[in-house]
């Protein structure tokens, strides 16, 4: 099993920057597909942004598409997620996920390992 721990939210004012990270805990996770999601009051949970850990490929979700950028580091058993020029739509509880395929996309049902989440709020 993989324990999955995000950090990095906050508060920021629209436009602004923020920087999540997510650390796992559990060597089997360096074979996982992994990436990051949100939800909002009243919304189902979407991805984000997920790398698949067959080919590497990553994948955005067309609303943060050339704001947000997702990296790995497989030394550190972390994924990252930056956020630019940050949008009110953004507000939303963040979460790290981990699915055991590793072609798994930005399908939220694949992905069995979650984090607690972490909180972003965008103010205007």
């Amino acid at each position: 099993q993989v324990r999955l721990v995000e950090s990095g939210g906050g508060s920021v004012q629209a436009g602004g920057s923020l920087t999540l990270s997510c650390v796992a805990y559990g060597d089997i996770y360096s074979q996982y597909s992994t990436g990051w999601f949100r939800q909002a009051p009243g919304t189902e949970r979407e991805a984000v942004a997920v790398i698949n850990r067959g080919d590497s490929a990553t994948y955005y979700s067309d609303s943060v598409k050339g704001r947000f950028t997702i990296s790995r580091d497989f030394a550190k058993n972390t994924v990252t997620l930056q956020m630019n020029s940050l949008k009110n739509e953004d507000t939303a509880m963040y979460y790290c996920a981990a699915s055991g395929s590793w072609y798994a996309g930005l399908v939220v049902s694949n992905y069995n390992h979650w984090g607690q989440g972490t909180q972003v709020t965008v103010s205007s």
